[in-house]
């Protein structure tokens, strides 16, 4: 087959959508001829004839490519990363041949929509290989407790509510590891503030030093806003191995399951009593296990039925 990605923030940005792209594309092109096009340019689209379209962007990329797929009889994929919000109302208007659900709470909601439109229920994944339980050689030297959050620089990711409840806990250091946004300034003071440079370290990082990163800490957070799509950081920090304090909703616990807690994080005593709570439970592996569940290897071959379905 024939499959082209449509990404205009490909190898720009580092969001799971990205990383969707690359981890899928990769896998499929030992089969397939697969296109990851960040420039896209529709007259070159419809002249290439595809197989399989799956346009990341949405809106009007989504209905360009819909015109497109009639006139070639390309078949049309909308994986849902945008999350069920104004985006994936639109994405699900364009009547793609089938939408791509990441989650059981999507799918239905899903459904609901656009109860026209075929919808499969597909999540994000992880390469358990890169991500793996080895830790650094080096240990935790202070014995201090060091706990991640990891997502972009954006009110959504909601990183000053973690940095206010490590503030009232004690002997706890935070490192914020992201890129992209606007707010990175507005948090690093934040953090310095409340919890100063010994116990807060702010760092922009690209996914593949992403690792290392969960190899030194203790425990991984994740107070995303409800509506997030997703969250293959979470699946990324339970392949190495870190029991997870995240978001109370359908998604996250579906995601998690028992490898974790699940807070409101705007409930600061409530957020930092689970932090503490996880910190001192033996989670054995229940992480790594839960993260198996969604290895990329599998997904790819998930999609790669769909596809010949179609």
């Amino acid at each position: 087959m024939k499959i082209a990605f449509l990404n205009r923030y490909q190898n720009k940005v580092n969001r799971g959508a990205e990383t969707f792209v690359t981890e899928l594309s990769k896998r499929l092109s030992k089969n397939h001829k697969v296109d990851v096009i960040s420039n896209v340019n529709y007259y070159k689209i419809l002249k290439e004839k595809y197989d399989i379209i799956i346009p990341i962007n949405g809106r009007e990329q989504a209905f360009l490519i819909r015109i497109i797929s009639w006139l070639t009889g390309t078949k049309m994929i909308i994986s849902g990363q945008s999350g069920i919000g104004f985006d994936d109302r639109l994405n699900l208007l364009s009547f793609p041949d089938c939408f791509v659900a990441l989650t059981d709470f999507a799918l239905l909601e899903s459904k609901k929509r656009n109860p026209f439109v075929k919808v499969v229920k597909i999540p994000n994944g992880v390469d358990l290989e890169k991500f793996d339980l080895i830790k650094n050689n080096d240990g935790n030297k202070s014995k201090q407790n060091i706990i991640l959050s990891v997502g972009a620089f954006t009110k959504d990711k909601r990183h000053d509510l973690t940095i206010r409840a490590v503030s009232i806990l004690n002997n706890i250091k935070l490192i914020i590891a992201g890129g992209g946004g606007n707010l990175k300034q507005e948090i690093q003071q934040m953090g310095e503030n409340l919890l100063g440079t010994n116990k807060f370290e702010i760092v922009s990082v690209g996914h593949d030093k992403m690792p290392g990163y969960y190899k030194k800490v203790n425990l991984f957070t994740f107070p995303t806003v409800p509506w997030e799509s997703f969250g293959i950081v979470l699946l990324e920090a339970m392949a190495s191995g870190l029991p997870v304090v995240t978001t109370d909703d359908p998604i996250r616990r579906e995601i998690v399951g028992d490898a974790g807690l699940f807070i409101d994080p705007t409930n600061t005593d409530e957020y930092a009593e689970a932090i503490e709570k996880a910190l001192n439970t033996n989670w054995d592996e229940k992480p790594r296990k839960q993260a198996e569940k969604f290895s990329w290897d599998r997904i790819a071959e998930e999609y790669e039925k769909l596809f010949k379905k179609l």
